[in-house]
């Protein structure tokens, strides 16, 4: 059974856009643990256009469940994860000018600088998570550079206009999932999933957390945060 773990980035877009104490992320996350959300994830972007530096060391203080930090290797971002050694960081690519994260990691072109970033990571005893296409050589890649877990970037299978497309970019799914369960990987999927493309993900053999936002706190502004998480972790289980 898939675990949820809820991103509340959006939580804090909406906070930022007026520059306002509210809505808190802080009481966010404790409404999502509430219902029974497995682990908060947030993404400290280098240009804080969402979740700020405040916003992580105070989660970490709250988190009751699993705290994960979607960051880019840069330099001073992971000097902040070194600090507040949240539970997990998932590793992501990052543009300035991207709405959201473009693609997965090209971990097989990076091999040399992830390897010193991921080490770095582990000797604080962060568990180290690569955001990757659902490709078997960057499958294979995270694996020689140190990783704990692959998070599959499921935006392909969820932009899919057609059943045929979508089983297509679903098996893509499942055969890296399984590469990388072989390789002793934990495995992890997000991005683009909702309440109508989630469950053939969820099936997949060997998922432990699906980190889901976007759907999440949109719903939310309809139903209230607490059904709309409610809702997801139905829906996965």
């Amino acid at each position: 059974m898939a675990n949820l773990g809820v991103n509340i980035d959006h939580v804090a877009t909406l906070r930022q856009a007026r520059f306002t104490p509210y809505p808190d992320v802080i009481q966010a996350a404790k409404i999502c643990e509430k219902v029974g959300a497995n682990g908060i994830t947030v993404h400290l972007r280098e240009d804080r256009r969402h979740i700020q530096d405040r916003d992580v060391i105070t989660l970490r203080k709250i988190v009751k469940t699993k705290l994960n930090l979607e960051m880019a290797a840069i330099r001073k971002i992971v000097e902040v994860a070194l600090r507040v050694v949240p539970d997990e960081v998932c590793i992501v690519p990052e543009k300035r000018r991207e709405l959201t994260t473009e693609g997965g990691l090209d971990v097989w072109g990076q091999r040399r600088r992830l390897a010193r970033v991921v080490g770095r990571l582990k000797k604080k005893r962060i568990l180290v998570s690569l955001f990757v296409n659902p490709e078997p050589k960057q499958v294979r890649a995270a694996k020689e550079v140190g990783a704990d877990c692959v998070e599959l970037h499921t935006g392909a299978y969820a932009k899919a206009k057609s059943k045929k497309s979508r089983a297509r970019e679903l098996k893509k799914l499942k055969r890296a999932g399984k590469l990388a369960v072989e390789l002793g990987l934990r495995l992890n999927a997000g991005h683009g999933l909702n309440y109508d493309n989630v469950v053939p993900v969820a099936r997949i053999p060997g998922i432990e957390d699906l980190n889901i936002g976007h759907s999440i706190i949109s719903h939310s502004v309809f139903v209230g945060l607490a059904q709309a998480v409610s809702e997801m972790k139905r829906l996965i289980e």
